[in-house]
Formats: structure tokens, sequence, C-alpha cells
């Protein structure tokens, strides 16, 4: 199949890759020339697992190829997909989709024969109906059909869930586009993935309710993890033993510092306004999105609570920038708040992050980097863990003790065991399970009360 992929970034780059290394023939097509010329010379915009060797392999192999002339690329595709970002808009906080209208324009006029479009943007219901009647109105005489099939990508296992995918749902009003996208996806049947055809609202609406499941599911455990440090339970325990039933699973209940990312944020926004525009408010939702964002700042005043004397002037190492590891990406992650915190109680942060330097000094001010973990703890107050990198798993936390001016962790993934990091010399704080610190200050609190 000749397959067409509008927009370059996160999600049309891994797609576009993984369906040349299926075989088929892809042109990923891109407005911002400074990236095309970039994926020509070999070069990767994001950071992702193994997706410079699958780019590089099909570039070599002649099935996958770059450029930003999208007309001449749409007039030869039997399918195209548009994949361009739908940030929340400013203002309201409804999807922008004014990428994606744009997009469809553009692919009306370059249209020569029956082609089949399909919105892989995560966009809400309705888009696609949008998107036919642009194209419509462009262009009266064209044979097109327009399709949703939305991403399920977890960033730093896309290639991993594309190619071996839960499930594959694909929206369609023409049944002129079965066949096409059914071939489009037929190498997956070796995996016996499952490909499930709705109508296209549908299918629209089923990528932001699975969504906005997760990040409730996260907003949750959380709040159980709260009141696990209130009455002295572990909260790994109590994810585990209720994971542990079929029915609710073990996936998204390890209690953090809330969720981020270029998905849960926008899409549990953009579906409460479109629940807000039907007049059926997702009282969940809404939940969910202001506890989640009141979860960033707390932990940020969890660590302020937690170092012994004034911050004022100290300084704090933080470990892990991005909102989850193997990814560079900040948008929305959780140490933007968390820093901001710190730094409007006086302190003075220095951070590392195995690849998301670079990228966070667009979000971040203010802020020293270090060349290691250990680096960032030198004569530090306290060092927090913000994101679970591997990289963090194994530290030698007996020498972590011995280089910080106060030898504080706060674990906010749950990394180390208590036990073992109070026995290394550090006071420990972690997240939803009762240590010596926090036994401490409730024995405090109780005597103040008394």
């Amino acid at each position: 199949m000749r397959i067409v992929m509008i927009g370059s970034g996160y999600v049309g780059l891994v797609s576009g890759a993984c369906f040349a290394d299926f075989g088929h023939h892809v042109t990923c097509v891109d407005k911002d020339a400074n990236k095309i010329a970039r994926l020509k010379a070999g070069g990767i915009p994001i950071y992702e697992p193994g997706l410079d060797e699958l780019v590089a392999r099909n570039v070599a192999a002649g099935n996958l190829s770059f450029t930003t002339e999208l007309s001449e690329a749409v007039g030869a595709a039997d399918v195209v997909f548009i994949a361009v970002g739908t940030p929340s808009r400013r203002g309201d906080g409804h999807a922008d989709l004014s990428y994606v209208h744009g997009a469809a324009r553009e692919i009306a006029a370059a249209l020569d024969g029956f082609t089949v479009i399909v919105t892989k943007s995560t966009v809400p219901v309705g888009t696609g109906d949008e998107v036919e009647r642009i194209i419509r109105e462009c262009n009266p005489v064209a044979e097109f059909a327009v399709a949703s099939n939305p991403e399920f990508l977890r960033e730093g296992a896309a290639i991993e869930d594309f190619k071996r995918p839960d499930r594959v749902v694909i929206g369609i009003e023409d049944e002129r586009a079965r066949a096409p996208l059914e071939e489009v996806y037929r190498p997956l049947s070796l995996n016996r993935a499952p490909v499930l055809f709705t109508r296209r609202r549908t299918s629209e609406l089923t990528k932001y309710a699975a969504n906005a499941f997760l990040a409730m599911k996260i907003t949750y455990i959380n709040e159980i993890a709260e009141l696990c440090e209130r009455v002295g339970a572990d909260v790994q325990e109590v994810a585990r033993g209720i994971g542990l039933d079929n029915r609710i699973g073990s996936k998204f209940l390890n209690a953090g510092p809330g969720y981020g990312g270029s998905c849960f944020p926008k899409d549990t926004l953009a579906l409460m306004k479109t629940s807000q525009d039907y007049e059926t408010p997702l009282r969940l939702i809404e939940a969910t999105i202001a506890v989640n964002d009141q979860r960033k700042r707390a932990m940020g005043r969890k660590v302020l609570n937690a170092i012994a004397g004034p911050v004022r002037g100290r300084t704090v190492a933080v470990l892990g920038l991005t909102f989850k590891p193997n990814t560079d990406d900040m948008r929305d992650a959780p140490s933007i708040a968390i820093i901001q915190a710190l730094q409007d109680a006086g302190a003075k942060v220095r951070a590392y992050d195995p690849e998301g330097m670079a990228a966070s000094e667009a979000v971040l001010n203010n802020v020293e980097y270090a060349g290691s973990a250990y680096e960032a703890a030198e004569g530090a107050a306290a060092t927090v863990i913000v994101t679970e990198w591997d990289a963090f798993r194994a530290l030698d936390l007996k020498r972590l003790a011995g280089i910080m001016a106060d030898p504080l962790l706060v674990d906010l993934r749950n990394i180390y065991p208590p036990a073992r990091a109070e026995e290394a010399g550090l006071r420990y704080v972690s997240v939803g399970r009762p240590g010596k610190l926090e036994e401490d200050a409730e024995t405090s609190n109780e005597r103040q009360a008394a």
C-alpha cells in the first residue's frame, strides 16, 4: 500500500516507520523544512527507544521517505493519515483542530483517484464529519472516504505498542474504506491483534474514553496514597491487593506525583469540554483534572515539609524531569510544578535527567543541570526522585547519603524500600507508605494535639 503520513511528530513518525517496516511504502510529510532535512540526514527529532534504527533500516530499504511537498505525495497515495498536533486551545481548553482542518484543505487540493483519509490525531467527536465536509467543499468531484483510527501508543514503548497492539480501532461511515484499511493492518494478523471496526464517532470517542479512564485510575491511587499515609497503610500493598482483581487489573496503579505528558492532560480537558458542550457533564473527569493539578504542587510542598530547617538559599537535587522514563517529553511533567514550588520557597534547584535536560530548558528557569545523579546531589539539602528512570533504580544510597549536606531522600516513585534507604543513612520519605520520618512527624503532631 502507498501510505502518506501528514505530520512527522511523535505519532506520525512512529506510525510511519512501523507501517514501512510492515512493507508498505510510506511518505512522511511535514511543513517544518528543518525537521525534514534532519530526518533525511538520519537524525531523529524525538527520543524513542529503537526508533532511530527502525527509521534507518526502512529508509535504506526504500520503504520510508520524507518530504515537505504534500501535493505530490497525496496524489499518489492509497491511504492518507492525518497525524498533526491537536493541543489544548488557549482560553477554553478545547482541542485546537486548526492543524487538522488545514491538512484537510491541502489534501482536498491534491487528491487524484479514490483515497482513504484517516484521522490518527486525537480529535473530538464529530471531527471526521468536519474533515469530510471541508474536503467535499474544497473539491466537490473528489473520490474519497474519511475514517478514524486513533493511536494508543505509550511513549517509551511506542514501537512495541504499534506492532503488538491490544486492539486497533477503526471508525468508518463509507464501506469503501474497509478493504484498504484491512490491508494496511493485515500484517498484524500474525499477532492476532483484534481490529475493531465501528462507526466514526464511536472511534473518536473511544480514544478519549480510554485515556480519561486511565487518568482517573492514576488519580484514584494517588488519593488512596494520601489516605494510606494518614492511617499507616502501604499503598503499594493496597494497589497489589486490588490489582489482583481481574476486573481492576494492576496497570496504572503506581502512586506518584500525578500524570503528565502529551495525552492525558489535554485529552481529559478536551473530553470535559465536549461533555459540557453536549450538556452531559462528566463529574468524575472534572474531579480527576482538578485533583491531578493539585497533586503536582502538593508534591513540592511534601518535599519542603521534609527538609529540616529553612529552605531559602539551599540546594535541592531533582532526579528526573520528563513526565515518564524513556522519553524526552516535558509536556505537563510533574517536575515543572514541583520545581516551581521549590523555587517559590527560595530553594536552588540542581537537576539531572538522562534525556530530558535539553527539552526542559524551554519550560524551566533558573535550574542548574548536572551530569549525573551524584553530581546533582552533591551538597544538597534533599534529593528528590521525580521520574523513575532505570538509572535511578540502583543508586549507591550510602554514597548518596555521604555527599549530601542533609541526607534526605524524597522518593516520589517508591523505588526503594524504606528500610534499605534508612540503613544507608538516609532520612527517607516516599508516597503512601509509612516510613520512620512520617512516623516521627505523626507522633509529634499527636503530642502537639495532646
